[in-house]
Parts: C-alpha cells; structure tokens; sequence
C-alpha cells in the first residue's frame, strides 16, 4: 500500500504539471492549432463600428424601411396620372359575320329588266324636286363601287377581318376619392417613420449588446488574472510549507492544509477560464467573426476616473423622457395609421371619379403582316365613377375593424408609456447603485490589498499563521472580484442610459406588444392596397384621388 506522503507528492507533481500547461496557455485569449496566428488587436469603438456593419437585426430593419418606401411610393402613385400601353394580334379562323358580306343570288328568271343607267355622283340641282332627289339618289345606289362586292365589305372591319393587330394607350387620372388616397398616403408616410425609428432602436440594441459582451470579455479576463494570482499565491505557500516542515518547523496538518488549498483554487482557475471562452464566443458571434479567430481586447474596464466608455456614447447626453422613447415614438405612428385606416374605411362609401381615355391604333391586313401606313384609329375620352350599391355589410365591418384597431393602438401607446417610464426609473435606479458599488470598491480593493501583504510579511517572519493568511488572501480576491464586476456594471449602466431614447423596452410584454402592432400594422396596409388595385381593375383602370 503506497503511503499517504507519496501520493500526496504524486498528487501534487501532477496538478503542478496541469497547472504549468494550463497557465501557459492562459495568457492568450482562446485559439486552435488551426489559428496559430498573432491575435486581433480589437478596442470597443472598433467592436461597435463592426457590428454596425455585421449585424442581422440591423439589416432586417433595413428591410423594413425599404419595405415601407415601397408602401408609399405605391400610396403616391394614385395622385399621379396612370398611362399603359396595350398591343394585341388577333387571327379569325370563322366568323359569323362572314355571311354578311355573301354575293347575291344569281337571278335565272327569263324577264328581261332594263339596266337603269349608273352614275356613283349624280347632279342635283338646288331648286330640284323631291321626286327629282329620289331619282338621284337611285341612280347613286346602282354605283359598281357600291355593289361590287355584293354587300357590305367586312374584310375592313373588326367583324369579318381574318388578321386583326390593335395598338392602344389607356390613360387614367382620379379626380376624387372622398379623401381615401390622402388617408392612404398618412399611413404610408407614419410606416415609413415607423420603419427609421426600429432601425435607430435596433442599432442602440446591437450597440448595448455589444457593449456588454466586451465589457463581459474584459471582466472574464480580469478573473482569470485574480484566479491564476491565487493559484500562485496558494503555491508559494505550499512550497514554504514544505520546507518548513523539513526542518520542523511545521507539522503535518500545516502541510495538508496548505495542499488542500492550494488545489481548493484549481476549480476556480478552471471555471474563470471556461467563463472567459463563453464570453469570447459570445463577443465574435455578435461581430460576426470566425468563433477559432484570436482576439485581443485592448479597451480596459479599470481606468481611475471609472470605466472607459465607447466615444459613440461619451459625449452624449441621456434624454430621459418618456415621450421621446423609441417604443412611444413607434406607437405614437402606430395611431395616425390606423387613424388612416378608420379614414379610408369610411371613404368607401363615397363616389370615386376619374377621368379615362383609350386610343387604338387597329390594323386589319389581308396576308400575316400590316401595313402601317393603312392603319385606323379609335380615340375615346369619358368620365368614370364608382360607388357601392349593395355590399352586403361589408363596408361595415371594415369600419369596425378600423375602429376596433385605432382603439387597440390608443390602449397599447398607454400602456408602452408606462412600461417606458418604469424602464426609465429602472435604468436610472442601475446606474445610481452601479457608481455606489464602484465607488465603495475601490477603495475596498486597496484595503484588502494592504491587508493581505501585511499578512504575507507577518506569515513569512511566523508572526501569522497560515489561516490568517488564507482568509486574507480569499477577502483580496473577493474584493478585486468585485472590483471588476463594478466596473463593469458601472460602464453598462452608463452606456444603457447614453443610448436609452433609442432602445427598445426591456420588459417582454411592451416589446411584443409593439411588435404584433407592427405587424398588425403591415397587414392592413397591404390589404387595403390589394382591395384599391381590385377596384381599379374593376373598374377599368378607374380609382379616386383624394378631396381638395
């Protein structure tokens, strides 16, 4: 059986020899065999600059801007006259026209008629006589022009042509729509802003969240320092205590205490390190950076005057009032929309009136292709008008559905604006106990500090014992833990509150309301512009435009 002295010894050889590996490698921030390479120097600024550019929420609400343009450039173009273009081949295999234009019966009677002498232009006098008129005008009916063909010539005509081509140009312009165009543009225009305002909220977001995870990064990486202080410390000790206790100086239990404490740190170095990989992780998928790329944070937490701020936040003023909150701004658009939406529900029961024109140019060829010198025209220019007669309640339910949501928005900017200034308190309440602990910290770390070199001094010269000196050292390590963790929520808190107009809310239930208002928002959009492109249609190219 091995004696416990031996296996301690072994014990202790081999977390030596991990510690050793461990701590080399602890030095730089994480990599691969793979990424062998020099790390990335990267400060704050420039992590805030990448995400900038990197981040998909951000390019999602880029989307919804251009989303919204396209919504009102759709909404103007119904003040604009509408002109489209039409052309057209036609080829008649039989038409029931065609007997039309037959030749007559062949007469086989035997009577001989004397042929009435033929004249295509007879003259008449200005004084002539009724019967004289009649006599001209029989004479005129007996032209071969006329009769030549036997009938009428339908080869001309739209009836009886075999080759048909129609060139046309259909022209729109509303004249009055009962105010349902200018409703629609209000709600294109709120959209729009709507749109801008998410993508202002989206940048603060990415910005806030980036902030935090490099703030985070740096504080994993002061707590692997004070982890890998500790375990050099608790070694120092241990090997002190071993040769004290070779020349009876110190006992057994000494020695056990001070190895029990010694690997009593491991865990801890071991969790600092894994923490600062997670933090790592966290801080390249938001830059959306290869996750095995080195990396090396340059921006310090710990700086005299406090925390180092990013410059996109150093200079601004915090506005915290609740009305300029990007999620009030939001709902505040949200109800001139659906004000809109009440406006051009109503409207529906209003003529609309637009002026229309249609011009053809028809061609009608004997052989496949046209002559475009013997071509014909057709030019008509009306006055069109819509309105409904019976619509089965229909009319009456988008009332209400317009109404029942203009309601529902009122209710929800109320409620956003409650949420809005309980997350404004909370911000400024965060960054109050933030600056307390910060303060209260410093000075507590240097304490601490002292306190634990005193110790040391008084160990070495066997004034102190070991206890003394553990519990000094766990009070060191404890304070500059805290130290760090101030800072850090020192620097958030400033940063949240820097960049709090444009947030969105923290509280889960205000963000998802604004959001289905949103949504709720596009929805209706989008049907009220289908239903103003089937009237449109129905009515042959005619819609309203708004009353002056």
């Amino acid at each position: 059986m091995i004696p416990v002295p031996i296996r301690a010894a072994t014990l202790l050889a081999l977390t030596l020899a991990a510690l050793c590996a461990g701590r080399a490698g602890g030095q730089q921030p994480v990599r691969t065999a793979a990424t062998a390479g020099a790390a990335v120097s990267l400060s704050l600024d420039d992590a805030l600059r990448i995400a900038q550019s990197q981040s998909p929420t951000v390019d999602v609400a880029r989307a919804g801007v251009t989303r919204a343009t396209g919504q009102r450039y759709q909404a103007r173009s119904q003040y604009l006259p509408q002109l489209n273009g039409t052309a057209g081949y036609t080829k008649t295999l039989k038409s029931q026209f065609s007997n039309l234009a037959a030749s007559p019966a062949k007469d086989t009677s035997t009577v001989v008629v004397p042929a009435t002498p033929t004249l295509c232009a007879p003259f008449v006098a200005a004084n002539a006589t009724p019967e004289q008129r009649a006599a001209a005008l029989a004479q005129a009916a007996t032209c071969p022009t006329a009769t030549a063909a036997g009938g009428f010539d339908l080869s001309k005509t739209s009836f009886g042509a075999t080759n048909q081509y129609a060139l046309g140009l259909n022209f729109s312009q509303n004249v009055f729509a009962g105010g349902r165009i200018t409703a629609q543009n209000q709600a294109a225009d709120a959209q729009l802003r709507s749109a801008n305002i998410e993508v202002s909220a989206q940048r603060a977001q990415v910005s806030l969240d980036v902030t935090q995870a490099y703030y985070d990064a740096v504080l994993a990486d002061q707590l692997v320092t004070i982890a890998d202080s500790s375990v050099a410390e608790t070694e120092a000790v241990l090997t002190q205590t071993k040769l004290s206790k070779q020349v009876g100086n110190s006992s057994e239990y000494d020695l056990l205490r001070a190895q029990v404490t010694h690997d009593n740190q491991l865990p801890v170095l071991i969790q600092a390190r894994a923490n600062r990989q997670v933090a790592y992780l966290r801080l390249k998928q938001l830059l959306n950076m290869p996750l095995d790329n080195p990396v090396q944070l340059t921006t310090r937490i710990e700086e005299p005057g406090g925390p180092a701020l990013p410059a996109l936040v150093a200079t601004a003023a915090p506005d915290t009032s609740t009305a300029v909150r990007a999620p009030v701004r939001q709902l505040d658009e949200a109800v001139r929309v659906q004000e809109a939406q009440v406006k051009i529900a109503r409207a529906e029961r209003i003529p609309s009136f637009a002026i229309v024109s249609n011009y053809q140019r028809l061609y009608f060829p004997a052989q496949l292709f046209p002559n475009l010198n013997n071509g014909v025209n057709n030019w008509t220019v009306g006055l069109s008008t819509s309105f409904p007669l019976l619509d089965g309640g229909r009319i009456k339910g988008d009332q209400l559905i317009a109404q029942s949501g203009l309601e529902q928005a009122r209710a929800q900017r109320e409620q956003t604006r409650q949420f809005a200034a309980l997350d404004t308190r909370v911000a400024l309440n965060s960054l109050d106990e933030a600056q307390a602990s910060w303060d209260a910290s410093r000075g507590t770390a240097d304490q601490a500090q002292r306190a634990y070199a005193i110790d040391q001094v008084r160990y070495r010269e066997g004034i102190s014992t070991q206890t003394d000196l553990s519990q000094s050292r766990l009070l060191l390590e404890q304070a500059l833990a805290n130290r760090a963790q101030a800072a850090r929520n020192l620097a958030v808190a400033r940063v949240r509150l820097a960049l709090l107009r444009d947030l969105p809310l923290q509280s889960t239930g205000a963000s998802t309301s604004a959001q289905q208002q949103q949504q709720q928002q596009q929805q209706q959009q989008s049907t009220q512009q289908q239903r103003s492109t089937t009237t449109t249609t129905g009515a042959a190219g005619t819609t309203g435009s708004p009353q002056p």
